[in-house]
């Protein structure tokens, strides 16, 4: 009898149990993965829809959905899905710059017992066949460019680094390039100098950072001239990272290294009139155990700063770095700043804040 008893009572306790389970919702997909096959990156975005069914015995409400990357933008049904009802969740990919195989996943939360699925879109992406805009996408009158910056990156004092720019001839008659404004520290050529109609070339410039003689980012402009008509439109960029080398310092000479360091690197001038002038004296010191130079003083536009009379600090000694704003013509939240370079290894650029508001009277 007491066997019958206990034999009862599981079989209550399991059918509860399961009527538990069932009153819950349930998410249930037609399909978790789904593959796009092959798409043309210049064939637009793409849908897929993953329809679902509350088999549940309560609403199901998705809480969130959420992609795996930007490529993929999910929509879904956001309004309470009543058991037996049926909802979607919708995979929006979009092929553009994206060529190759992808596998991305969007995952579903929602309240119902299993809270968490993960859906997943495959495919692969057809790169287009790109046109000349797209390889050369820098217009300058009758030749294309694939870009209008010369980037030497970084660069050491001693150094000289050579870099191209791929241009092509748009005219329907020979083009000669040449170029006006050119520094003493680069040397800039197009090869070939005279490009036929559709013809490819390259610039060439090298850049000798020894002649150049400055430190930190700078930057030059020069003119591309056209078959010898002077206009001062088409310009070309250059731009270098000047910065002595530590990479092969030993720890041992590490630690005899100067040490640039400033307290207060923010300064905040409160609220002027417009047409004020400010002045703040930043305060820079050798904390290291050799000496400290200061190589250059930059302020941005808006401020200058004066380069301190002393620029070679002995251990322990400090300078001043006088900084001024001119508010005239300004008006409101100001944010400039200034730059300085060191011989401090470690800290080689020091960036200071100088911050305000200006008030039109």
């Amino acid at each position: 009898m007491k066997h019958l008893t206990l034999i009862l009572l599981s079989l209550i306790i399991g059918l509860s149990s399961a009527s538990a389970q069932h009153a819950k919702a349930n998410l249930v997909f037609e399909e978790t993965i789904y593959d796009f096959g092959e798409l043309k990156e210049d064939g637009g975005k793409k849908v897929h829809s993953f329809k679902f069914k509350n088999t549940g015995g309560q609403p199901v409400v998705l809480h969130n959905v959420k992609a795996s990357c930007g490529c993929t933008s999910p929509e879904w049904t956001r309004h309470p899905i009543p058991p037996g009802g049926s909802g979607e969740v919708k995979a929006i990919f979009d092929p553009r710059n994206r060529p190759g195989n992808f596998n991305k996943t969007v995952t579903v939360a929602s309240n119902a017992q299993n809270g968490t699925v993960v859906l997943r879109i495959t495919g692969k992406v057809l790169p287009k066949v790109k046109t000349v805009a797209d390889i050369y996408p820098r217009n300058m009158d009758v030749i294309r460019l694939e870009t209008s910056h010369l980037a030497f990156t970084k660069m050491t004092p001693q150094q000289k680094k050579v870099e191209q720019i791929k241009v092509i001839s748009t005219s329907e008659e020979p083009v000669k390039i040449s170029f006006l404004n050119v520094p003493k520290h680069v040397v800039i050529k197009a090869v070939p100098e005279v490009l036929q109609p559709n013809q490819a070339g390259v610039i060439t410039a090298t850049y000798d950072a020894k002649i150049k003689n400055d430190w930190g980012f700078v930057t030059d402009n020069v003119f591309l001239i056209f078959n010898d008509v002077r206009e001062y439109k088409n310009r070309l960029t250059l731009s270098a990272s000047i910065a002595e080398n530590f990479s092969d310092w030993t720890p041992e000479k590490l630690a005899q290294a100067p040490k640039a360091e400033i307290e207060k690197k923010v300064w905040d001038f409160g609220e002027i009139k417009q047409g004020d002038k400010v002045t703040h004296a930043f305060e820079v010191k050798n904390n290291g155990k050799s000496e400290l130079i200061i190589r250059k003083v930059k302020a941005s536009c808006g401020c200058t700063a004066i380069k301190p009379t002393k620029t070679i600090l002995a251990p322990g000694e400090t300078t001043e770095v006088v900084a001024e704003f001119n508010s005239a013509h300004k008006t409101g939240r100001q944010n400039k700043s200034v730059t300085i370079v060191t011989n401090d290894p470690k800290s080689t650029t020091l960036m200071l804040r100088i911050t305000g508001n200006v008030k039109v009277n």
